[in-house]
């Protein structure tokens, strides 16, 4: 068969048409590797070298605009030709090219990610660096642009999602609420110690919390019991509830005078 005519799409491919109404559509690229000139005579072999040719830049290009969109980490970008149905050596070729271009670079992708992570979410650093993990990135290599974080950062981020979640808070006590928020905050990948810390230095106010919890409890339980077995029932409700003795004896004592 014999090239009858090259005409580039408004895609920015080419379409090629050969004499018994033969087409194909490809990319400059393929045109220049093989030399594809206009009356030119293609072989069937020629035909299935464009083809194949053809199948790996429609991955290249796929991979350009995924990569585009968001810098991906190498086991994402396999992860997604993977699903293009694109043979593996395809695939290493694709992958190959990416990072000879720049457009795949571990150690960009690293920094990315952990300022993104840094700046944009609550993480703290160990819950970035097992999420970095899980793209198969070297743990010395995240340790390493973690270290260009001062603690500072993390720190004044643990108090402002501190602050915030005790402001918001209206239904546990202050143990309570300590206790839900170390757990919280050791899930979310910060230290222990840190948390701790920063958690001694929250104003909590009990009292209104204390009063609310007091009243519905009265409410239900002097329905059952009345006298020094009422008293000793709501002290055990609100001691469980994570409110000091001092402060339910105190209310205690308000609530009977």
């Amino acid at each position: 068969m014999k090239i009858t005519k090259i005409q580039k799409m408004k895609s920015g491919k080419y379409k090629i048409e050969l004499d018994k109404q033969t087409k194909i559509t490809t990319y400059d690229e393929v045109i220049l590797k093989n030399n594809l000139l206009f009356k030119q005579d293609i072989n069937l072999e020629l035909q299935n070298q464009i083809a194949k040719d053809t199948s790996e830049y429609d991955g290249y290009y796929k991979a350009l605009k995924y990569i585009t969109t968001k810098m991906r980490s190498e086991k994402e970008m396999y992860t997604y030709l993977e699903k293009t149905g694109l043979p593996e050596e395809e695939q290493k070729k694709i992958i190959a090219k990416l990072k000879e271009n720049g457009m795949l670079n571990e150690k960009q992708f690293i920094s990315s990610f952990i300022a993104d992570k840094v700046h944009l979410s609550n993480l703290g650093p160990n819950q970035i660096r097992k999420e970095l993990e899980n793209h198969n990135i070297d743990t010395d290599k995240i340790i390493e642009e973690l270290s260009h974080y001062e603690d500072s950062i993390f720190e004044e981020k643990l108090k402002k999602i501190i602050q915030k979640r005790v402001l918001a808070d209206h239904k546990h006590s202050k143990h309570q609420l300590k206790q839900k928020l170390l757990m919280d905050l050791i899930h979310l990948g910060y230290e222990k110690e840190q948390i701790c810390s920063i958690l001694e230095t929250i104003s909590y106010n009990d009292q209104d919390q204390l009063e609310k919890e007091y009243q519905s409890l009265y409410h239900k339980l002097s329905k059952k019991y009345e006298g020094i077995i009422l008293k000793n029932q709501i002290k055990n409700k609100l001691y469980q509830k994570g409110f000091t003795i001092d402060d339910i004896n105190a209310i205690l004592e308000l609530e009977r005078g």
